[in-house]
Formats: structure tokens, sequence, C-alpha cells
């Protein structure tokens, strides 16, 4: 029995110090990716690209069309543009990059669409650092654009929060042109209505909980989130097989962001309680109806809502509801900094 203690306390030393070190390499890799794009940057650009960590913009964040600080794709040369990706990617998978990519994309293919009636640019998206970028500091980014709002916060050597995240796409099937056919989200919406078609009776009837999707999703883009409890059926009342479908659709939502964060991500909502996780959906059940589904646990919510122009128009997030922007750590750390100055 000593043994096996001996055995088991080492097993979770390893895996803890295992975790750790992928922690600090995600905050190695962005702090490089940083850098050299800072580096590249003349003295005007700088001044549009950096915040501090601190100032109001960090929490401004949007996915509709609408003027953005920062540094935007379209200010860059070809050599900082480079740059601009490799620091994109340091922050996720490369389907993560792909779908990021073809969001952007999609703006020009609106832009065909509307014959230019809008003013639509595929390089109209903005990087922004906050604080100083460091391997052991406190500091955060943003890629921000029309459907896209990527988040992420570092805090001593940790990558403590990669949240709000936003991911858009309209249209979301490309109906005509070269790119026909084209569905950057086509997982997000496929996968949700296989879980949905999985219920049965009354199973049906509650985890349907409105008859009409609402025109967006419900937490908008708000700094703080304000959601209410969990609604729909719950993990503790699913079948196995429903289960699985769930977890599959929490793996799509998550592995946007690099392996290491969407497994901490993963492993944070599976402390928090599998069982307490509940899956709600709204709206029509087929394709090409409007639909709106919810994942919502103790600790983070996601929205996935397809409404608009005529259900071909996605908006999905994650957010979190302890630490979106990293701010329950970081106001610790502050207390404690400033207790007896």
């Amino acid at each position: 029995m000593k043994n096996r203690l001996f055995l088991l306390v080492g097993l979770f030393l390893i895996l803890t110090v295992t975790a750790a070190s992928r922690e600090s390499e995600v905050v190695r890799h962005m702090y490089q990716s940083a850098a050299a794009f800072l580096a590249s940057l003349d003295s005007d650009q700088h001044r549009h690209a950096t915040f501090s960590l601190d100032a109001e913009e960090r929490f401004n964040w949007h996915y509709r069309p609408v003027p953005r600080k920062g540094v935007s794709l379209k200010d860059l040369t070809p050599a900082q543009l480079k740059l601009a990706h490799a620091f994109l990617v340091s922050g996720l998978s490369p389907l993560g990059y792909s779908k990021a990519t073809q969001i952007m994309f999609l703006e020009q293919v609106l832009h065909e669409m509307e014959d230019g009636r809008l003013s639509r640019d595929p390089d109209a998206y903005f990087f922004s650092i906050f604080g100083q970028p460091s391997t052991t500091g406190s500091w955060g980014w943003r890629v921000e654009g029309h459907h896209l709002s990527l988040n992420f916060t570092a805090h001593e050597g940790k990558l403590i929060s990669a949240t709000p995240s936003f991911w858009g796409a309209n249209p979301a099937e490309v109906r005509q042109g070269t790119n026909k056919g084209l569905r950057v989200l086509a997982a997000e919406e496929e996968i949700g209505r296989r879980l949905l078609h999985s219920f049965e009776g009354l199973q049906r009837e509650r985890v349907v909980i409105d008859a009409e999707a609402p025109a967006d999703i419900i937490t908008v883009n708000s700094r703080e989130v304000q959601i209410g409890s969990p609604v729909g059926v719950g993990v503790a009342e699913m079948r196995k097989d429903q289960v699985e479908l769930l977890m599959a659709l929490l793996d799509v939502h998550a592995h946007r962001w690099r392996d290491e964060l969407a497994s901490a991500a993963l492993e944070k909502l599976r402390r928090a309680g599998l069982e307490k996780i509940h899956f709600a959906w709204a709206g029509g059940s087929e394709p090409g109806q409007p639909h709106y589904y919810r994942i919502q646990g103790p600790t983070f919510v996601i929205e996935y809502d397809n409404t608009q122009n005529n259900a071909n128009h996605v908006h999905a997030v994650w957010r979190d509801l302890e630490s979106d922007f990293g701010l329950d750590l970081l106001a610790e750390h502050y207390k404690k900094s400033h207790a007896g100055s």
C-alpha cells in the first residue's frame, strides 16, 4: 500500500510538472511570436498595436463590422504579415488557424455576393497587445475583426485565459461562385444537430427550450456573462451515446485552440463536474431552419446561433464564467501586490 501511494504521488507530480511545462511552452511561443511581431513594426504601428494591460480597450471586444483599434493586416508589409500570422498560429491548432483565415476570406465572398454595396474587407483584422509580453509577467493579446475575436491572457508564465473566443461565418455555407460548398463551421452545426436528434419523448421536450431560436447569441459581446442557470438536459440524465456526442461537440469547439489550450479547457470543465453540464436547443431541427444551441456547465458556456440571412449566418462563442480575460486571477494578483501599500 505504501509503495502504491508513493507511485501515485510520483505519477501526480510527473503529470503536474508536464502540464506546467506545456503551459510554459505555450506562453514562451506566444511571447516569442509577439516580440518578433512588435519588433517589425514602425513607431506609428507600434503605438496603434500596444495598450496597457488594464486599458479599457481590452474589454471592448466585438464580432460585428465596427471600427476597431489595433494594427490591421492591411497596414502590414508582406514580411510583417508573415509575423502576424505566426503570432496568430501561436494560439491556435492547425484546424483553428485554417478556420480563422477562412473566416477572414469570407469577407471577400460577401463583397462579391453583395456587389460591393457594403464595406467588406478580408484585411480588416486587427492585432492588439496589452501589457508587456514576457514569459513571467502579465499580458494579453487579441486578434479581432468581423466574425472573429480571439482573446488570450498570460500570467506568471501560464496562459490563464483564452476567452472570450468568438467564431462566426457569413455565409455559413457558400452557395454560389468558385467557393460553392465551403462551410467553415460545419462540424459545429452537424454534431449539434446529431445530438439533438438523439433525444426522444420527454427528453426531447426538455432539451428544446424554445420553438423559436433567438436572433443572436444571448451573451452578445458583454464584458461579463449574465446567462442564468443551465437549461435543457444534463449529462447526468443522458445515455452513453449522447454523452459521447456532447463530448465530440465540446472537442470541436475546444480544438480550434492549440492542443495544450484545448486540453486545459476541457480538463477545467471536467474538474467542475461533467455531470453538471447541460445541453439545450431552440428553433428548428432540420438544416436550413433557424436554430440555436447552448452547452453550459458551472465554469463555462458555449453558444451557437444560426438564424440570420435565412439561417445561413453562424455566431458561436466560448465564454468562461469565472475567468474571461483572466480577470479573476489578475484581480487576486493585484490585490496581493498592493496589500499593505
